[in-house]
């Protein structure tokens, strides 16, 4: 196993309250897996991917709770420099937003060369090699010529290209790609998207892709963790989840995708919206916008009952996840 993350509880204090970003997360990701971490914007995401990479804003960001297990060991109870030797060399991260993640008044080559100067102790000129080494790897054309540019000269499936480069740097374990095809057009995204698989499999590298949206993921993860109000509301291997989903909120998910077989209707949409995090419902977070849902679901907080124990486990917090796989 790779990386664990048990029970893991972030909360933000702001001026109105304490918001409960994360609430008790559980998944786990092994050598050359792929995990997709799915759910709307505010669900919980990219905090949790902040909290096993040690970049939380503290304060006002706190880990109020849980484990976080890479290879073993609890990073949250290492110093910071342990910490620090972690990131990059042991797990990276690709933003989603790479004009704003890369320097502008820096090159790439020098973006990129710092890694080897700081973690290899490496020479500029010798960083500077792998650089160009490194952005011919993620097929950059031209790459000898290019690494004196700056980010602003590239398009944007270039310089995602370049962040990919970054997190690849040091040949980490684990990658966490929080949404890397944002703002890209389609063919772009699948570019990418073939380019992290290619290289996941050169490295036998663990990937956790964060995203919202499911076209994105369905040929390249593993396992799916669906993710509500900072809750996993259900797990399952990536085509059992396509397939037939056990969770009402997943269902909605997957229906509003568009379909080539219902040209001319009309979208479906997850009615509401997602639930303030200052004051999350009671019972399941879903049930206000659930059409499924019953009063003992605004009673009641679901656990993630068992749905299948082998070959792969699969998981649904949802109190009639029965009634809803087989609907």
């Amino acid at each position: 196993m790779l990386l664990e993350v048990r029970d893991l509880h972030v909360e933000f204090k702001t001026r109105d309250g304490v918001a409960k970003a994360v609430n008790g997360v559980d998944y786990s990701v092994e050598e050359g897996e792929t995990l997709a971490v799915l759910g709307e914007s505010g669900s919980g995401k990219s905090v949790t991917a902040q909290a096993v990479m040690g970049i939380l804003d503290v304060p006002p960001g706190r880990i109020a709770g849980g484990e976080i297990l890479f290879k073993g060991e609890d990073l949250l109870k290492m110093k910071e420099d342990q910490r620090r030797k972690v990131r990059g060399a042991g797990m990276a991260m690709i933003f989603q937003d790479a004009l704003s993640s890369l320097n502008p008044v820096l090159t790439v080559g020098a973006q990129l060369g710092e890694m080897f100067q700081v973690h290899r102790g490496m020479s500029r000129k010798d960083a500077k090699a792998r650089a160009v080494e490194l952005m011919d790897r993620v097929k950059i054309p031209a790459a000898a010529q290019r690494v004196t540019d700056y980010p602003h000269q590239f398009s944007g499936g270039m310089r995602q290209r370049i962040m990919i480069a970054m997190a690849l740097a040091l040949e980490p374990s684990l990658i966490i790609a929080d949404e890397p095809t944002t703002a890209l057009d389609v063919t772009v995204q699948a570019q990418v998207m073939d380019l992290l698989a290619e290289l996941q499999r050169e490295l036998n590298m663990g990937l956790i892709l964060i995203t919202h949206d499911l076209g994105v993921v369905a040929d390249v993860a593993d396992k799916i963790a669906v993710m509500y109000a900072g809750r996993i509301v259900e797990q399952a291997p990536v085509h059992e989840i396509y397939k037939a989903p056990a969770h009402p909120y997943t269902r909605g998910l997957l229906d509003s995708i568009p379909r080539l077989d219902q040209k001319g209707q009309e979208l479906y949409a997850i009615k509401g919206l997602p639930p303030n995090l200052l004051a999350i419902p009671s019972g399941c977070a879903f049930h206000p916008r659930c059409p499924m849902a019953q009063p003992v679901c605004r009673t009641d907080v679901p656990p993630l009952y068992p749905v299948t124990e082998s070959p792969v486990p699969r998981a649904s917090a949802c109190h009639f996840w029965k009634e809803c796989l087989h609907a």
